[in-house]
């Protein structure tokens, strides 16, 4: 789970977006206060922070350098402040990206991704998931209890989105629209059937009755640990 600390006095914005980056697994704890979302930095551990600009009681700048200060966390400035002077301080200072009000939500979630792949940061140097599943994406291996698991390339992309999305379902469409190989390779239902029964002979104790990959009849797929 991508933990998120998001600065954000507009309540209503706040929660549109933590529901929206919730099915991404990613988990949005907003803090209305500056001082409180200081406060919280210090003590919680998060992988990336979402900040306004214009917040009761301490301008969104001297929030980002107050954080920049005490930790080296990645922080997109999300601001309805149009001056470019706010942006240019704002990345000179250290923000990695600056995101202009109003937005579509899904270009937060891919900028989040983003500079989460590029800084190499996630819950753990692994991305573990839980005791038994790990990956890797900088060396494209995913280990079930420290084990290397030999996938092909399809196999691959389909498991990392079933592991990013641990306790959802991934839908077909979205498995399609999240995969360049099986859009190219393998774009009818049935192939895809294929391919994760394949993962399950590799990945399951018992193939038959899967503790981890499981199908929701006229849903899709859901990975649970």
């Amino acid at each position: 789970m991508i933990k998120i600390a998001m600065v954000e006095d507009d309540a209503e914005l706040a929660v549109v977006l933590a529901e929206y980056l919730k099915q991404f697994n990613m988990e949005v704890t907003n803090f209305e206060e500056p001082f409180l979302a200081l406060s919280s930095l210090k003590i919680h551990s998060y992988d990336l922070v979402i900040l306004d600009l214009t917040l009761p009681g301490m301008d969104g700048l001297e929030v980002c350098k107050a954080i920049l200060k005490e930790q080296d966390i990645p922080i997109i400035i999300s601001s309805a402040r149009s001056d470019i002077t706010d942006k240019v301080t704002a990345l000179q200072i250290g923000a990695d990206d600056y995101l202009p009000k109003p937005y579509d939500p899904r270009e937060l979630e891919v900028r989040i991704k983003t500079i989460l792949r590029r800084l190499n940061k996630s819950q753990t140097p692994l991305h573990e998931l839980s005791k038994d599943f790990t990956y890797n994406e900088e060396k494209k291996e995913i280990l079930k209890r420290g084990e290397y698991i030999k996938l092909t390339a399809a196999e691959y992309e389909v498991l990392l989105l079933l592991l990013k999305r641990e306790g959802f379902v991934v839908s077909r469409d979205d498995i399609f629209e999240n995969s360049d190989l099986l859009n190219s390779d393998y774009d009818n239902i049935g192939s895809l059937a294929v391919i994760i029964n394949r993962i399950r002979q590799k990945i399951e104790d018992n193939p038959k009755h899967p503790k981890y990959l499981h199908t929701i009849r006229g849903m899709g797929y859901k990975f649970l640990q």
